[in-house]
């Protein structure tokens, strides 16, 4: 694996709770990294050689404000490309979303992207999207908005687009009502990730490393992140080996697991046969926080 980006996902708690969210993001979750694992785990990134992009990720990674600037500022001076993500609910003003990007601008962030989510409402969540991009576009951050489905239209003409919603999360549960459907012998691939070989992952607060979200090759504080990554074989690994050969469709036939005759997509196949086997393989398909688990 020749592994270039590492994103943090520096908690799971968020200002919202998204119908789309991949990771059921909440304001109820709490935990977040220290300085200390994030310190660890840069070190470990940099031994690898090969990493060059560090991203500050959630939830909502603003909600833990000091130290995601922390964060940023030692993976800048440890010769990483450096960015983040964001809802944006911090940008309640053209002056304060400024405010609020200027030590990013300091730290020579290269990249920061700024969600709009239709779901919660347009007017107000449009407009704070709105201040953060035209902060950030003054303040020379590059920068990009991702809209879940459909640009705001008040964002129509601003840097980035509109994306689909992968039916994995929270989305396989609330956002099927009305959607197309396809037959589930079609998904033979995963249309999003390199799972035999990725070339980014994800690390939560907890350790768990995930190529997919909820998809988990290791936990690093059980075992160095450098030598998980270096001695990362899809063949050992119950559920990325049928996924690698024959995607969502041979996961599901290498278990015998019941299924529909259709699904909206290939995440929301996958996605339903990991939760069917998430008490079998608890320590690749984890954390529970990706499945719902602990939220009520």
């Amino acid at each position: 694996m020749k592994l270039t980006g590492v994103h943090f996902l520096l908690t799971y708690q968020c200002t919202q709770e998204c119908d789309h969210c991949f990771v059921w993001s909440s304001p109820k979750y709490m935990e977040t990294f220290t300085l200390k694992q994030i310190r660890e785990l840069l070190q470990e990134a940099k031994k690898l050689g090969t990493v060059e992009w560090v991203w500050f990720e959630g939830g909502e990674p603003f909600l833990y404000y000091p130290i995601m600037v922390k964060g940023l500022r030692e993976a800048k001076a440890m010769g990483f490309k450096v960015g983040a993500l964001s809802n944006s609910y911090w940008a309640t003003s053209l002056e304060d979303a400024i405010e609020w990007l200027r030590p990013l601008a300091e730290i020579g962030v290269a990249d920061i992207g700024l969600s709009s989510d239709l779901y919660h409402g347009e007017d107000r969540e449009a407009e704070r999207v709105k201040n953060g991009v035209e902060a950030a576009m003054q303040l020379k951050i590059p920068v990009s908005i991702m809209a879940t489905t459909k640009l705001p239209e008040k964002l129509v003409g601003l840097p980035g687009g509109a994306v689909e919603v992968m039916c994995r999360g929270r989305a396989a549960v609330k956002l099927l009502e009305g959607a197309t459907r396809k037959s589930w012998t079609e998904f033979k691939e995963c249309p999003h990730e390199k799972l035999a070989s990725p070339d980014r992952v994800h690390v939560d607060a907890l350790g768990y490393i995930h190529p997919c979200q909820g998809l988990s090759i290791g936990n690093a504080w059980q075992r160095p992140f450098s030598e998980i990554i270096q001695t990362y074989d899809p063949s050992s690994h119950p559920i990325m080996k049928p996924l690698v050969e024959g995607g969502p469709v041979a996961l599901v036939k290498e278990f015998n697991l019941p299924h529909e005759e259709t699904y909206v997509d290939a995440c929301h196949l996958c996605y339903l046969a990991r939760v069917q086997l998430r008490r079998r393989f608890p320590e690749f398909l984890a954390p529970g926080q990706m499945y719902g688990e602990g939220l009520e």
